[in-house]
């Protein structure tokens, strides 16, 4: 190898006669390998001047104790409570955390390609991000454990929810209430690499919103749906829009809390009285919607950051996680802001919402799903809904 280059966990994996996947679990202790491997694999590390400052302190302890967490827009409430849950259990096991924030293409692919090139972690979890073919690939040939939370990555660990069954939950609790004119905000997919992370979440949701019409046997009305930035501020301009129709909708379901949160500020400003005028639903269920009496579809967001934390640990510790794919449980939280056409709310009011709501970090109740076996079931559920 030219000295000018630096070592890799492939050559190291090459000088030493065995696989990438042996390598990795020799650097992580991991079991599972012979006393003469992992004696061979140490001497082609120091040999090879394979040693990163943070790899040559891992391996004087005799385990390695760095998380990287790869999230998105680390500000908006859904990334910071992914966080936490996650970061509680890597502080429960006494790992180091590395939080990588991304808000460009630019960004994601820098982190990613100093992650897998410098082997700075012992594991990553990659939250909301879809990944490229050459980028898992990257992550593989590295030998570097990653798990995905919020998004599928063939062949990796994944803990999701189903955004169209969420969608069509939103949609069916508008439906229940009497409503037939329902509109949708959400946001707009962007094309340019450049600027696109590629989330497919608000798309999913809006999927489920036709489903569930279709299934009501009514047509959904392209003048209903509103896509835009997201973000508060887009989403009142947007149902501003639809508030103004000669018809307007007498319900929006919009594709996340934050949205809600600017339909419920155009409803204010344009007069239509919640939930008399106008019902309101969004998606996530962060901590504000329940102060604000705000009906959404709850997904487990603190939970399946502490999921993800737990399935990448059990990785490192040389454990098989099955099933790869494992999908949350969404519901429906009525609310205050839901209500029948005309009528008062027949939600929960916004001051016992919090109550009902219950501790954030409670655990929730998963149903796991893996491709591969039979039996699948869908993972969603709301009251009085078999």
């Amino acid at each position: 190898m030219p000295k000018s280059r630096r070592a890799t966990i492939a050559d190291v994996a090459a000088a030493s006669g065995v696989g990438v996947g042996t390598v990795s679990r020799v650097i992580n202790s991991a079991s599972g390998v012979r006393e003469a491997t992992r004696a061979r694999v140490l001497r082609a590390i120091e040999q090879l001047g394979y040693s990163p400052s943070h790899l040559a302190a891992a391996l004087s302890r005799g385990t390695s104790r760095t998380i990287a967490i790869v999230i998105p827009h680390l500000t908006r409430p859904s990334s910071v409570e992914r966080l936490a849950g996650a970061l509680a259990v890597l502080a429960r096991y006494e790992y180091d955390t590395m939080v990588c924030n991304v808000d460009t293409p630019a960004q994601r692919d820098h982190f990613l390609a100093t992650l897998v090139a410098r082997h700075r972690a012992d594991g990553v979890i990659v939250v909301s991000l879809p990944l490229s073919r050459p980028q898992l690939a990257a992550f593989v040939a590295a030998g570097l454990p990653l798990v995905t939370v919020d998004v599928a990555a063939r062949g990796v660990p994944q803990t999701v929810i189903d955004d169209v069954a969420g969608g069509r939950l939103a949609t069916d609790h508008l439906l229940g209430l009497g409503h037939r004119r329902i509109g949708f905000i959400g946001d707009r997919v962007q094309r340019a690499v450049s600027t696109a992370l590629g989330f497919t979440a608000s798309s999913r949701r809006l999927a489920g919103y036709r489903q569930a019409l279709t299934a009501a046997g009514l047509v959904p009305d392209k003048a209903l749906i509103r896509l835009g930035p997201h973000g508060p501020a887009s989403a009142e301009a947007l149902a501003a829009e639809l508030l103004a129709l000669p018809d307007p909708p007498s319900a929006i379901f919009a594709a996340s809390d934050t949205q809600a949160m600017g339909v419920l500020a155009a409803a204010d400003r344009s007069g239509a009285e919640v939930p008399r005028h106008l019902s309101v639903i969004g998606f996530d269920d962060i901590q504000s919607a329940a102060l604000l009496g705000l009906s959404t579809v709850r997904q487990p967001l603190e939970y399946s950051g502490a999921q993800g934390a737990e399935r990448l640990c059990a990785l490192l510790r040389g454990e098989q996680v099955r099933p790869l794919r494992q999908v949350l449980e969404v519901q429906v939280v009525p609310r205050a802001s839901s209500g029948r056409p005309g009528a008062r709310a027949v939600g929960r009011a916004a001051a016992g919402s919090a109550a009902e709501r219950g501790p954030r970090t409670r655990q929730q109740a998963t149903r796991t799903t893996d491709s591969s076996g039979p039996g699948r079931r869908a993972a969603h559920r709301t009251a009085g809904r078999s």
